[in-house]
């Protein structure tokens, strides 16, 4: 018995090492791994399928406004696959996994680097031939991120956000900057559909003069939007992970910020009181937030 747990400390040794290893790689800069496992999964389950679906292809999960499609399951299965062969010991949360059971969404408050993963952000676009849709990765740990990789294979366009080391699209560095003084700020807000009557009290609150509010995309390059400083914010009324995680460590790397309706900091764990914002800067993010709390 001796001689199984000295066994069994030295691999749980080893594997702490090499995980340890990973982290400080990525947290170093080190994406290249991760950049060329989303896009081999794009390239292979998501784009051969784009304005190719047949019906058989699209399923409707909670409603006409929730869709999943092949491209979404086997794209998760693929990014799985590879993403947990680059770091052993790691676990996935995608959106479809969870689906399946929701059990493995409480992965994101246990001890193992979490990836967390959307494979088609915007199937809705997706199925309708649009290009506004992107697959979402973020790499996460004691329910901090650690780095995220936001990928719109139409648009060309790759987002990597390094905690501490700022946000890049396609190897440019980006800054969200600050809104012009006195211009109208330009808010993606959550669909009417996915809000409860509470929430819709809180979003009316941004019908006001100077907030120019309209219904978001995919989420992921709404985020985008927002580190780029295309657009002043967001406002979302859901919480799951794979949903936010990507884009909130992009914000913030290039330079914006987060806030819930109490003020706090989004948590990816949930319990969060919503609906929340993240904007180009701290002023902004105050702004919407005070106006969430009027509506």
């Amino acid at each position: 018995m001796t001689g199984y747990a000295e066994t069994a400390a030295s691999a749980a040794a080893t594997a702490s090492a090499v995980t340890a290893a990973f982290l400080e790689h990525v947290l170093a800069g080190g994406t290249a791994e991760v950049e060329e496992a989303v896009r081999k999964a794009a390239a292979e389950e998501i784009m051969p399928r784009f304005r190719q679906l047949g019906a058989e292809e699209i399923v409707e999960k909670n409603g006409p406004h929730d869709l999943v499609t092949v491209a979404d399951r086997n794209a998760e299965a693929h990014l799985t696959a590879s993403l947990t062969a680059l770091l052993p010991g790691s676990v996935v949360v995608g959106e479809e996994a969870v689906h399946a059971d929701p059990e493995v969404y409480e992965a994101l408050k246990g001890d193992a680097p979490v990836w967390i993963v959307d494979p088609v952000d915007g199937t809705r676009q997706f199925v309708q031939g649009e290009a506004d849709f992107c697959t979402l990765v973020a790499l996460a740990r004691y329910g901090e991120l650690i780095a995220s990789w936001t990928y719109a294979p139409v648009l060309e366009e790759l987002a990597v956000a390094v905690r501490g080391r700022g946000a890049t699209v396609n190897g440019a560095p980006m800054r969200s900057g600050a809104p012009a003084p006195g211009a109208a700020l330009d808010v993606a807000t959550s669909h009417p559909d996915y809000t409860t009557p509470d929430q819709k009290r809180a979003l009316l609150g941004l019908r006001t003069d100077g907030v120019r509010p309209r219904p978001c995309g995919s989420a992921g390059l709404e985020y985008l939007a927002v580190a780029k400083g295309e657009l002043d914010a967001v406002a979302f009324s859901w919480e799951y992970a794979w949903d936010h995680a990507a884009g909130l460590l992009l914000v913030e790397e290039a330079g914006g910020t987060d806030l819930t309706l109490t003020g706090d900091r989004f948590r990816i764990t949930g319990g969060n009181a919503l609906p929340f914002t993240a904007a180009r800067d701290t002023a902004t993010a105050e702004r919407i937030r005070a106006l969430l709390g009027a509506g």
